[in-house]
Formats: structure tokens, C-alpha cells, sequence
């Protein structure tokens, strides 16, 4: 059980700097939470919210939807990230911000026209 969400902790969510920035947006929870009804597998937040000084850190992008609480890396438990990519955009097409990686997918929820970047 989780305080954001059936399956969703905020902590799951916290830049892992340890600076507490944990602001993360209430529809990305929700997309996540679809995720995981969906597979009926654990999702793992592998990054969630980032301060500046921790996504400059890890090499993210200036304007990272990171920084905003509106992103998270995942791992759907026993699912290849293409089958959850291939999941969310079909469940939100033209909408999310989606990068499907070898191990990984990214998703946001920023506001404008969908984007679509990675290992596609």
C-alpha cells in the first residue's frame, strides 16, 4: 500500500541525492498506477523526482521533466520494456513523454505533444 496511490509511496519517488525533493505529480502516479494494473507485476521506480545538482549528476538533460516531478524511469517486474512501452503508447497515444531503453522506459507527463525517444 502506498501513501500516493494503491502501489505508490512518495519515497519511491525521492531524488536520491537524499535532499527530500519528492514533489512528484499526481497524473504520472495515475499512469504508473495503469502500469501496474495493467501487468499486474511490481513497477520499480528506478528515477524519480531529481533536484538540479543530482540530474546534473547522473548526466540528465537541463530541461528534464525530472526536475518537475513529473518523470520516472521504471522496470516492470518479469516485462520487457518494449512490451511496456509498446503498452503505454497505445494506452495514451499522442500524449506522455516515453524513451524505451534496454532495461529501462521512461515516461512523463509534460504538457504538449507526445515525444518518443531511445531504443524505438
Amino acid at each position: 500500500m502506498g501513501d500516493l496511490s494503491r502501489s505508490f509511496s512518495r519515497a519511491e519517488f525521492a531524488c536520491r541525492c537524499g535532499c527530500g525533493f519528492d514533489a512528484v505529480s499526481a497524473m504520472l502516479v495515475e499512469v504508473l498506477q495503469e502500469v501496474r494494473d495493467h501487468f499486474g507485476q511490481p513497477v520499480t521506480v528506478t528515477s524519480g523526482c531529481r533536484c538540479k545538482a543530482h540530474n546534473a549528476k547522473v548526466g540528465g538533460s537541463p530541461r528534464s521533466q525530472h526536475l518537475y516531478g513529473m518523470a520516472a524511469d521504471i522496470k516492470v517486474s518479469g516485462v520487457s520494456p518494449a512490451t511496456v512501452y509498446d503498452f503505454l503508447i497505445h494506452r495514451h497515444p499522442g500524449e506522455l513523454g516515453l524513451g524505451r531503453y534496454p532495461s529501462w522506459v521512461h515516461v512523463d507527463v509534460r504538457s504538449g505533444p507526445a515525444v518518443r525517444w531511445g531504443d524505438v
